[in-house]
């Protein structure tokens, strides 16, 4: 028996496993960094879309407290991604693609920029012409082009960081 079947139960496949000790890495770097800070919140653990998902969570006047974490436009829980990836990237030797989110933040952005998406999947199928929208982060051109795949159009990025956005095609 593999070393992967006796530890993990038959229907887990081994890159869940992986993708959830990337979350437990990325959760205890994090946890440092709010005891460092001396912030409160909790650390939940997912895996979502084949990545690790990281959110901190925190009611009342701890997810108040959270948004210095996040900054104005999500550039600072932007960074703190990047730094967290590293940190993942540093025990495991492996590039994560570990998604984090801050005091519901991303979530929050997910629903407005799918409505965005929703817009402009509509305007291309009835004008039958592509459509550029403003530029955006990764994550933000991530739920763009799932959201095209989703309706059966197609997307690509173009443009380059910080200016970067997605343009929809037709199918």
């Amino acid at each position: 028996m593999s070393k992967e079947t006796e530890d993990q139960p038959a229907e887990r496949p081994g890159w869940v496993k992986k993708l959830e000790d990337e979350g437990e890495i990325a959760a205890d770097y994090l946890e440092e960094l709010l005891d460092i800070e001396d912030m409160d919140g909790d650390i939940d653990i997912d895996v979502d879309h084949g990545r690790a998902s990281v959110a901190i969570v925190a009611d009342g006047e701890g997810a108040r407290g959270l948004q210095r974490l996040v900054g104005t436009e999500g550039e600072v829980l932007d960074a703190l991604q990047e730094l967290t990836r590293i940190a993942v990237q540093a025990r495991t030797g492996d590039r994560s693609r570990l998604m984090l989110d801050i005091a519901g933040y991303r979530a929050g952005r997910r629903v407005e920029v799918t409505k965005v998406a929703d817009r402009a999947i509509a305007e291309a199928k009835q004008r039958g012409v592509s459509i550029s929208l403003e530029p955006m982060n990764a994550f933000e051109r991530k739920v763009i082009h799932d959201a095209v795949a989703a309706a059966g159009l197609v997307s690509e990025s173009s443009g380059v960081e910080p200016d970067r956005y997605v343009v929809i095609r037709p199918a």
